[in-house]
């Protein structure tokens, strides 16, 4: 685990861009696209607007990347709480991706189906493959969730599928999201946490003893890749580094 800290969400933030930029082109240079899953939530904003305009905009070969969701809430594309809508107006209506490279979690039918179809196109990218995604980009909730892996819930326990659909009671929808199992297969994993309300979290996270189901992002833990935690110095005051 590699562990970056920054002054704050900006400076955070123009550091994550950097090294997403330069991931995206080494790996392109070894292989013809790249496979990104997006985060959802207020975090991430910030770095996807840097990466829609210079440099980045013109370093980055959209065309090569293609474009996944770690989670998404079960709501219309057109709802503000929607994931996919969030990256489409800050990042990627802003590049020249194709259409076909972007590949949301449906939303417009039944959320098991949405994540039957989502887990097929998984398949249909990563079957013999040793590694599934290129760089998988997630945050960090107060409460210690990652994707859609809420403390406590079943989806914590989850070992064979990719993608899972259940119903969140706390919040009165479905949830569509990516498992543990196909995250721990990806090459690189980057976290973002950032606020001062994390920062006891963050602490039992990664200096904490094994607890996942108080802590599911300690679940995420590739097998075979790199694992990146950008953090800001008021998430990171309560960590023994």
């Amino acid at each position: 685990m590699e562990l970056h800290i920054a002054k704050d969400i900006q400076q955070l933030s123009e550091n994550l861009a950097a090294f997403i930029s330069q991931k995206i082109q080494d790996v392109l240079q070894q292989q013809e696209i790249f496979t990104f899953v997006l985060s959802g939530g207020s975090t991430p904003k910030s770095l996807y607007a840097l990466l829609a305009k210079e440099p980045y905009i013109n370093m980055i070969p959209w065309a090569r990347v293609h474009f996944f969701w770690g989670d998404e809430r079960a709501v219309p594309f057109e709802d503000a709480r929607n994931n996919a809508r969030m990256a489409f107006d800050v990042l990627l209506d802003k590049t020249d991706t194709p259409p076909e490279n972007i590949h949301v979690m449906r939303t417009d039918i039944e959320p098991e189906a949405a994540a039957a179809e989502y887990e097929k196109i998984l398949h249909r990218y990563f079957d013999g493959k040793t590694n599934t995604f290129d760089l998988v980009l997630l945050g960090m909730g107060d409460d210690g969730h990652t994707l859609s892996l809420f403390p406590g819930l079943p989806i914590v326990h989850e070992k064979k599928a990719w993608v899972k659909a259940f119903f969140l009671k706390a919040q009165d929808m479905y949830r569509i999201t990516l498992t543990a199992p196909v995250t721990n297969l990806a090459s690189s994993v980057v976290f973002m946490a950032t606020g001062a309300g994390k920062a006891l979290t963050l602490q039992g996270v990664i200096n904490g003893a094994p607890d996942p189901d108080r802590y599911p992002s300690q679940l995420i833990r590739p097998e075979n890749g790199e694992l990146h935690w950008f953090v800001d110095e008021a998430a990171a005051e309560a960590l023994q580094v």
